[in-house]
């Protein structure tokens, strides 16, 4: 190996080291923050172990306010589980349409969608108000859960995809064979872009489960509030009482939990063949 390529090998690799620890800093202050107590956060020692107290913090978290912590964790996962799940669906059975079938205005509807992916969500969080408000569904579930079924990004990716990877052949096949429309989006359509819909799954529920604007604008019974938004109302009452810093720290470091365990989880799908068992 000559010294010039062994030097730039070296660079990059320190490069990638340094943004790997620059990644990993805010995880393990959280870490090691969330063994603290109100006094050893405030002393400024939260990257050492001294006073680990845990699994103190943990069964203090669960008895606040009759552990109303671990209802808003419950409607996290419902809203960006259910959530995420129902967005990948439609999106990759819009994007699906777009590419198969042929009907009037079809691009000036893509067009359409095109033109969602660069509004950003949070200027559509006070129309979306509006409309709730109309319909009368403030202040419940399904304020903040109809909203996230639609991605305009999701239905492009998955167009994409499916132009890319879906095979004409065995559409037509099982179209002769008698299986209907449904059936050869289920059977074929689906099961070809299943690493399009994980995903969209992933993207949606990172953005599900990090949401707090539309939440925030659409709730105010904290019954119904996602982890973020209870944090922050946590967070916000730490200033005149500093015991809530422990659980506002123990219960973000909980909250990364379902994210690190969809990511590894669902990052085999990636790797799999696209097309595997789609045409023989």
């Amino acid at each position: 190996m000559t010294a010039s390529r062994w030097l730039s090998r070296t660079a990059v690799n320190g490069v990638l080291l340094l943004a790997t620890c620059y990644m990993l800093f805010p995880l393990v202050w959280l870490l090691t923050a969330a063994t603290k107590d109100a006094g050893g956060l405030l002393a400024g020692n939260a990257f050492s172990f001294e006073g680990f107290d845990l699994g103190g913090n943990l069964a203090r978290l669960a008895e606040h306010h009759d552990g109303v912590y671990f209802r808003w964790y419950l409607n996290s996962l419902l809203y960006a589980g259910i959530g995420a799940a129902a967005c990948a669906l439609i999106s990759v059975a819009a994007g699906y349409a777009f590419h198969v079938y042929d009907f009037r205005g079809k691009e000036k509807l893509f067009g359409l969608v095109l033109l969602g992916v660069l509004v950003p969500t949070t200027a559509l969080a006070l129309p979306m108000y509006l409309l709730a408000s109309e319909i009368g569904i403030v202040n419940t579930y399904a304020a903040v859960l109809l909203p996230v079924l639609v991605n305009p990004f999701g239905v492009y990716l998955s167009r994409v995809l499916c132009a890319a990877y879906v095979p004409g052949e065995a559409l037509e096949a099982a179209r002769i064979d008698g299986a209907g429309e449904m059936r050869v989006f289920w059977s074929i359509g689906l099961r070809t872009v299943m690493p399009g819909f994980v995903t969209v799954f992933l993207f949606q529920f990172t953005a599900v489960w990090n949401n707090f604007f539309l939440p925030l604008v659409m709730l105010s019974d904290q019954k119904l509030f996602p982890l973020s938004l209870g944090l922050y109302a946590w967070n916000s009452n730490a200033h005149a009482e500093p015991g809530y810093y422990p659980l506002v720290v123990t219960g973000s470091l909980l909250a990364v939990v379902p994210l690190v365990l969809a990511f590894v989880s669902l990052q085999r799908h990636w790797k799999a063949g696209l097309t595997a068992g789609s045409v023989k």
